[in-house]
């Protein structure tokens, strides 16, 4: 699994126009373990981070891994 990093998970949800809120219930965590997480105050143990991932990409995100550009986010293509 990527590393998840707060920048990601922020911009996807911005991507997604999701609240911190919906992507909590997507990934059956606490909105504040969300809030904490983008807000640099701790890091997702492995378990809650796939949860997240796992919420993000099924809602279409594409994460990016760490290059000399640094992570990024991206949007899928629709399947037609």
């Amino acid at each position: 699994m990527l590393p998840l990093t707060p920048e990601q998970c922020r911009a996807a949800r911005g991507l997604l126009d999701w609240t911190q809120e919906e992507l909590a219930e997507r990934a059956d965590v606490s909105r504040s373990t969300i809030r904490d997480f983008e807000n640099g105050r701790h890091s997702l143990h492995m378990g809650t981070a796939s949860q997240v991932v796992t919420a993000l990409e099924r809602g279409g995100v594409l994460l990016i891994p760490s290059d000399e550009a640094g992570p990024g986010v991206r949007l899928r293509k629709p399947v037609d």
